[in-house]
């Protein structure tokens, strides 16, 4: 009995904080065999992506084309990008207003990576790659996958939605799948003209052609792969706009959007907050913020198109407990940080996780604690994550709060209670040694010197100094 009670409260702590993996990926604690890893090379990098994605929500299948703008910085004959499950049917090169195809397409899915080689070297300076490929909707919660629910009629309704943190945008288009590589993406998604149809940024043209909608959308702010975002399905919204005038949207399964006005109003409370804490406008038009019925995180970041497992969105105004609501506030606070910290300025490999995770999770107490003061919310936090990362680092499994990692798979080892509890426990004591006036003047340079680029943990610490 106490062995279950003690797997209960784990179990139920997992889900509480909503930040970790499915248990059968997140608690990996024993160290593992590092794998041989090598970046993708910095001859040829992206600048801006325009994407194309054609879902097909029955035969969980889809289609896309895209051409990337590229910049080369010095001649080669060969260029490597990350790709996993998609078939690529063509490829060329547009440099110097001629075209080049590839003497030879190759991926591999060990390294999952695609490999366009050349019978002639490409010149220096801008161009396009330009692919047409093919996908699945897979069943495994991660990339370009498919989930579905049952609404109050019964009737089944289908999804198509990504999850791409840490590196599974490559399973959706093929791209330089690493947090350092930032361009811009402009977005086409044409799903069913029944469907809404969201990505990170608004929609700018719609169309309706044969029962499908066509939705192009802005251009992104430059960013990670991991942040980029699509959701194809029946979903109602309910939506205000905050003190900045940014729309802010709330999106529900059909027939329960009251559930979603909770999470409404946190959001318009939690954004201008954190706007005037940093000292930077949040920097996108509008914010979408949707439940997903099966989501492998709590709730994801994506810039501008926050994904929430339902249960860590949803509040029944008659039914819901107020510790829900706490739950619910706190993972609301958690992700919009984000929108800065992680975003705006971007971590420049994994080995940097806890600054994101640890910093988005001690402001999601302040965040909290200021828009239901009389919650008392730091009481809680001393059992929830400093208790917690006490007694995960008086195991013998414990890590330090920043562990190298080389191969991507070794990511999913520190999404744990160490980078969140421990990390955030020690950014707490660094705000009380500082002052909060004086740490958050540190943090408002950091995000100002280093917005739209990517930072490592020492350029944090050079900040509070």
């Amino acid at each position: 009995l106490e062995c279950s009670t003690r797997s209960f409260k784990l179990s139920y702590y997992n889900e509480y904080k909503s930040y970790l993996r499915l248990a059968s990926r997140s608690l990996k604690m024993s160290p593992t065999v590092a794998k041989p890893f090598e970046h993708l090379p910095s001859n040829v990098v992206p600048v801006n992506y325009v994407l194309r994605l054609h879902p097909d929500l029955e035969q969980n299948t889809f289609k896309g084309q895209e051409s990337i703008e590229v910049n080369v910085k010095e001649s080669v004959n060969v260029i490597k990008m990350n790709s996993a499950e998609i078939e690529v049917q063509s490829a060329k090169v547009v440099i110097n207003n001629s075209e080049v195809v590839p003497s030879n397409i190759a991926t591999d899915a060990n390294t999952e990576t695609l490999t366009l080689t050349f019978g002639q070297s490409l010149p220096e300076g801008k161009g396009n790659v330009v692919l047409e490929f093919t996908g699945i909707l897979n069943d495994k919660l991660r990339g370009f996958y498919r989930s579905a629910y049952t609404d109050n009629s019964g009737e089944k309704r289908r999804i198509a939605v990504t999850q791409f943190e840490s590196t599974d945008a490559r399973r959706a288009f093929p791209c330089w799948d690493e947090p350092a590589y930032k361009a811009t993406f402009d977005v086409t998604l044409v799903a069913p003209a029944k469907c809404v149809a969201l990505s990170n940024m608004p929609v700018v043209k719609e169309e309706i052609q044969d029962d499908l909608r066509i939705s192009t959308y802005d251009r992104t702010p430059i960013m990670s792969t991991y942040l980029v975002a699509f959701v194809v399905g029946e979903f109602d919204y309910v939506e205000g706009r905050d003190e900045n005038n940014v729309l802010i949207r709330v999106y529900t399964p059909l027939g329960k959007k009251v559930q979603g006005e909770f999470a409404l109003r946190v959001a318009l409370a939690t954004l201008p907050f954190y706007s005037s804490y940093f000292e930077i406008q949040y920097p996108l038009p509008k914010l979408d913020l949707i439940a997903i019925p099966h989501l492998a995180f709590g709730a994801m970041e994506n810039w501008g198109l926050v994904t929430y497992r339902e249960t860590a969105l949803l509040v029944d105004p008659l039914n819901t407990s107020s510790n829900t609501k706490q739950w619910v506030a706190l993972v609301v606070g958690h992700e919009l940080a984000h929108m800065w910290f992680g975003n705006l300025v971007t971590m420049q490999w994994w080995t940097h996780l806890w600054l994101n995770e640890g910093f988005a999770s001690w402001i999601e107490y302040l965040c909290v604690d200021h828009c239901f003061p009389d919650w008392k919310i730091w009481l809680q936090y001393i059992n929830m994550d400093f208790k917690r990362a006490l007694q995960l680092d008086a195991l013998d499994t414990s890590h330090p709060i920043e562990v190298p990692v080389g191969h991507p798979e070794e990511v999913d080892e520190i999404f744990d209670a160490i980078s969140y509890c421990k990390g955030n426990s020690v950014i707490r004591m660094l705000h009380n040694w500082l002052g909060a006036e004086p740490f958050r003047k540190g943090l408002a340079h950091y995000l100002n010197k280093h917005q739209y680029k990517n930072a490592v943990t020492e350029q944090g610490k050079q900040c509070d100094q």
